[in-house]
């Protein structure tokens, strides 16, 4: 082999190999760089101060609170999407007439922007003029203040992630189920297994490397929810929807603290990295 040939390949990969450097590798390096200095007020130049951003945040009761709001939502939604996911996989899996144009219906938020969906779904969510209250005033029923009460705001974000991660989970969810082989189903059938028998001991099984992705990749896509809470809460009302990645925008941009911004990525980085790793952990043990 020339050492033309052995070059090439090199050169197809270069191009994303620098798009990953410039894109991703770079800006977490700097990103790790500013989350270990500080603004000097003096020079106004960046100052080394260690692990001291680290432990102002890990000081903060406003950290800590959003903390404790991303862990509410996060353990509210994910069961939620999950379950709605898998449901929605097997009515798309059904061999019936139609099937098609239901799997380019359901399909539809998937397409739709994250901030356009904001923009809809804050129009319909409006305590005043919104459609939703609008049906509730129709059927005589109290307004509600989806947006604008503690005790509505964090439900409200999570129907807007249900309505746009649903679909796209219940994407792979299909892939799992039609990757299961008919010939174990109809061996099921066979012996006598009814549907809620083959679905419990042999689909729910099958679908195990499916299920622990789509529940690690739910699990990080909504730690890093922005868009709904940013154009229609900003955090509120009393801090109810402060998600953790709002508030490293907040500290970041709106109060021009970006080292203490870096240093909640990193905090963030460091817990998507864990759950990565227990994936790869529980996916090893079962091969």
């Amino acid at each position: 082999m020339s050492i033309h040939s052995k070059i090439v390949p090199y050169l197809f990969l270069l191009p994303a190999v620098l798009l990953l450097l410039i894109f991703n590798l770079w800006p977490t390096a700097a990103t790790l760089h500013q989350s270990l200095h500080a603004q000097s007020f003096i020079s106004n130049k960046l100052v080394f101060v260690g692990l001291e951003n680290f432990e102002r945040i890990l000081k903060d009761p406003i950290f800590w609170k959003s903390v404790q709001v991303t862990l509410i939502f996060s353990i509210l939604v994910n069961p939620i999407q999950i379950v709605l996911a898998l449901m929605l996989a097997l009515l798309a899996n059904q061999r019936v007439r139609g099937i098609a144009l239901f799997r380019s219906i359901y399909l539809l938020p998937v397409a739709v922007s994250i901030n356009v969906t904001t923009v809809v779904w804050g129009l319909m969510l409006d305590s005043d003029s919104g459609l939703i209250n609008g049906i509730l005033a129709t059927l005589s029923l109290p307004k509600q203040p989806f947006l604008t009460a503690p005790s509505h705001a964090l439900w409200s974000i999570i129907l807007l992630a249900t309505w746009k991660g649903v679909p796209l989970w219940a994407l792979f969810f299909l892939a799992g189920l039609q990757g299961i082989p008919e010939s174990v189903i109809e061996a099921a059938k066979i012996d006598g297994a009814n549907r809620r028998q083959i679905f419990r001991h042999i689909t729910l099984p099958l679908l195990r490397a499916v299920l622990l992705f789509v529940l690690v990749a739910d699990t990080v896509a909504n730690f890093l929810l922005i868009a709904p809470v940013y154009s229609l809460t900003q955090g509120g009302p009393q801090l109810s929807t402060n998600l953790i990645m709002f508030e490293t925008y907040r500290r970041g941009f709106v109060y021009n603290d970006l080292s203490t911004a870096a240093a909640m990525l990193w905090v963030m980085l460091i817990f998507v990295l864990l759950v990565v790793l227990f994936q790869a952990f529980v996916l090893r043990r079962r091969d």
